[in-house]
């Protein structure tokens, strides 16, 4: 498989990890009326634990780590499209900002 010999392979792996962790907190809530999602959230949670685990494992702890702060994007993107919370512009440039000191963090030449 590309991907796993990929120089991007670590970065890939820590931003599906902040994906599976959002996701898996968004169960949880959900969990709070329906018991079978705590474990479905579980499942996500665990999934991104042990995909950062990987992505450690391949990447520079001051490269991969600050990528895990994309959870915030995912949270916000899960807020406004399935929880109904408000996304306002002030939350949007947050989230702008968010990607953008990501992106120049995580750069390498």
């Amino acid at each position: 498989m590309e991907l796993m010999n990929s120089r991007h392979t670590g970065k890939v792996l820590m931003i599906i990890s902040a994906f599976c962790t959002a996701t898996g907190q968004l169960f949880w809530k959900w969990g709070v009326h329906q018991l079978i999602y705590l474990g479905v959230g579980f499942v996500f949670y665990g999934i991104g634990a042990l995909l950062m685990i990987k992505s450690l494992s391949l990447e520079k702890l001051s490269v991969a780590y600050p990528l895990m702060s994309s959870s915030y994007i995912f949270a916000l993107i899960y807020g406004g499209l399935l929880l109904n919370e408000t996304v306002n512009l002030q939350k949007g440039i947050a989230v702008l900002l968010l990607m953008i000191g990501v992106a120049l963090i995580s750069y390498e030449k």
